[in-house]
């Protein structure tokens, strides 16, 4: 008797291990003033620079979508692998690793080796979206670094865009997300700016854009050269509202992936429900997002608490 109840007992235990999930109260004992930290510090990256916000969001977005939240797009490039940073998606655009480099030191002063860069990542998205009037939610937390990145997997997990409405579609149903989620999701480009290399061919090609505003654009992004030139995601740019929508039914949604959400397809009434209603677009953003955050590392992948986010331990 003693031996089946020892073996139902280890069983359980592993059950409990295997379905294990995030929790919003993780690190209460263990470092109970990391949220605290974090917001400090993204207020004052905020306030010096508001498209910092974006930055870190999209950072989340990219770190999340490539083999999970992991903090592996946070990982410099080394002799044994090409990681995240220099995929075509991120290179020379995503920004804000400073600002996560600063939260993790201030962290490792009173909670050393105990918060994963992961999570900090995780926190920091949030509050750049609060600190620009945008909703506040409970960040679950528990995730593990990874190790290694890839370049590849950078290349062929994240959305282009210049994405059609189906690819956009298949690819975010390969991450679990079914197309209004993806819509949802796609939401988080009322804040920010984007590269004149990403909508070049937007703004000179595609026939379903404001004249008006695709020679507004051009202004700042020549045919050729400017790569790096930026323009507003939406002309609210520094305040998470729900502009984004309502400029893409005018036809000026800054990149071909985003006017492909209204061009008479599957999710045109969505996005003119989102236009309309503020609190419906942040309820599902929101939810969408946690979502996301939830999404894991493969099975067997190393991971650990790194000590330093741009290196492993």
């Amino acid at each position: 008797m003693a031996s089946i109840s020892h073996l139902f007992i280890v069983l359980s235990l592993l059950a409990f291990s295997a379905n294990a999930q995030l929790s919003a109260n993780f690190y209460a004992k263990s470092c109970p003033n990391l949220e605290r930290t974090v917001r400090s510090v993204m207020t004052k990256a905020v306030i010096a620079e508001k498209r910092i916000g974006a930055s870190i969001l999209r950072l989340f977005f990219h770190d999340c979508f490539v083999n999970g939240c992991d903090g592996s797009i946070l990982l410099d490039d080394t002799p044994t692998f090409t990681g995240e940073k220099n995929a075509f998606p991120n290179r020379d655009t995503a920004r804000g690793f400073e600002v996560i480099d600063k939260i993790k030191t201030e962290v490792e002063a009173t909670c050393k080796n105990t918060v994963s860069c992961a999570d900090i990542l995780a926190l920091a998205a949030r509050d750049g979206v609060d600190l620009l009037g945008g909703p506040d939610w409970n960040v679950l937390l528990g995730r593990k670094d990874s190790r290694t990145a890839s370049e590849s997997d950078a290349n062929n997990n994240l959305p282009g865009p210049g994405s059609d409405l189906p690819t956009l579609i298949s690819m975010f149903n390969a991450k679990g997300f079914n197309a209004n989620e993806m819509t949802a999701l796609s939401g988080a480009h009322t804040i920010g700016m984007a590269s004149c290399r990403f909508f070049r061919r937007r703004i000179y090609n595609d026939t379903n854009i404001d004249p008006a505003f695709a020679e507004q654009r051009r202004d700042n992004c020549p045919f050729t050269g400017g790569d790096a030139n930026l323009a507003p995601l939406d002309s609210t740019t520094q305040r998470f509202d729900n502009q984004y929508f309502k400029d893409l039914i005018e036809q000026r949604g800054l990149l071909h992936s985003d006017q492909e959400l209204f061009n008479g397809g599957s999710q045109d009434a969505l996005v003119q429900t989102y236009s309309k209603s503020l609190l419906t677009f942040r309820r599902d953003f929101v939810n969408a997002l946690i979502k996301m955050g939830d999404l894991s590392p493969p099975p067997g992948l190393p991971t650990e608490i790194r000590r330093n986010c741009r290196v492993v331990n």
